[in-house]
């Protein structure tokens, strides 16, 4: 098992990945493997609980029964393909050169970060918004929400905009980055998978309210800890971000508002940002043509402005910086310890 992993190379591999994510992102004319796991979710889908067009005639017990295995087939299927890829490149890496692996390694890592991406769509939305193009920034803001857009103001676009670039700072790049430091591309695929299957049917909706549950339930559990973890590399960042953050403010809000969503994690990377920009964040919002009442996250101490688009990608940059220097950390100090008792031995 220490041959199949030897951590000095995946130190490596896991820093190039994260340096490949800020230059490339994720381009539209790269194949990305999200896609190839939405199908793998699509096919199962239809095969369990038929089109939507057709669906299959089933009890509440067994679309909930169905969506357990819905969740292990997914990931099933995901990581077999995934250490099978990881297998050959071993292989390959062992008969000609160390590097084969690592590049493998390293391409499969950058993939499932969404650093640049994200600043990348959140800035077309601050674009628009500063030509004044009220229509073209409710656009732009449509490819990154889920509430309706068409009649957003400019204020609820940026509001929009801002707490999508929080949210996704933990279960678009921290959590990916902790799975991916824990166990390489194999960690990294099952988080990114489950996270998957709740975004394409972790909905409480007739087709979804028991056949996603689980996927649902499972993807909480997954983003317990790094949801937490992110608020706090996010309360850390403020501290090297001048004084248009504020760490002490986001500590405060952080710890008062962390668990005013429905949802166990949604809300802690979201009233951490509030804290830190000294903004208010959430309250209701339209979805499907439905006002779905939140919680406001944090204070009104001013009025929330497009330039806060690019504070919020600011802070979520600073982030995800302060959790590959947490993650390269605790590495370097597992291969110091591991050379000390060889050593010793």
């Amino acid at each position: 098992m220490l041959d199949f992993i030897n951590l000095e190379h995946h130190l490596i591999a896991f820093l190039v990945g994260f340096t490949l994510d800020l230059i490339i992102g994720d381009p539209y004319w790269l194949p990305h493997p999200v896609r190839a796991i939405g199908k793998i979710i699509s096919f199962y889908e239809k095969l369990l609980i038929g089109t939507k067009e057709n669906p299959k005639k089933l009890s509440a017990k067994q679309k909930r029964t169905r969506g357990i295995i819905m969740v292990l087939l997914v990931l099933a299927t995901v990581e077999f393909f995934v250490v099978l890829i990881l297998y050959f490149s071993v292989i390959v890496s062992r008969e000609f050169h160390p590097a084969i692996g690592i590049a493998v390694e390293a391409i499969m890592t950058f993939q499932l970060i969404a650093t640049k991406c994200l600043a990348a769509e959140s800035t077309k939305v601050y674009k628009e918004l500063k030509k004044g193009n009220l229509i073209g920034a409710r656009k732009a803001v449509s490819m990154i929400v889920g509430r309706d857009t068409e009649n957003l103001s400019e204020t609820e676009v940026t509001k929009a905009a801002v707490e999508t670039v929080a949210e996704n700072t933990s279960d678009g790049i921290i959590a990916p980055l902790l799975f991916l430091a824990l166990g390489g591309p194999a960690f990294g695929f099952f988080y990114k998978s489950i996270n998957t299957m709740d975004s394409m049917i972790g909905y409480k909706n007739e087709r979804y309210l028991d056949f996603g549950k689980f996927a649902a339930k499972t993807d909480d559990a997954v983003n317990f800890i790094p949801a937490r973890l992110s608020a706090w590399f996010m309360i850390f960042s403020c501290l090297f971000l001048g004084k248009a953050y504020s760490a002490r403010n986001a500590k405060r809000i952080y710890l008062r508002d962390r668990l005013k969503h429905e949802s166990p994690n949604s809300a802690h990377t979201e009233a951490t940002c509030a804290g830190a920009l000294g903004v208010q964040l959430a309250g209701p919002a339209v979805y499907e043509g439905k006002i779905e009442r939140k919680d406001f996250l944090g204070d009104p101490d001013r009025k929330i402005e497009f330039e806060d688009i690019k504070k919020a990608n600011r802070l979520s940059y600073a982030t995800a910086f302060t959790c590959v220097i947490f993650c390269s950390t605790i590495i370097l100090a597992i291969l110091f310890l591991l050379y000390n008792c060889k050593g010793g031995n």
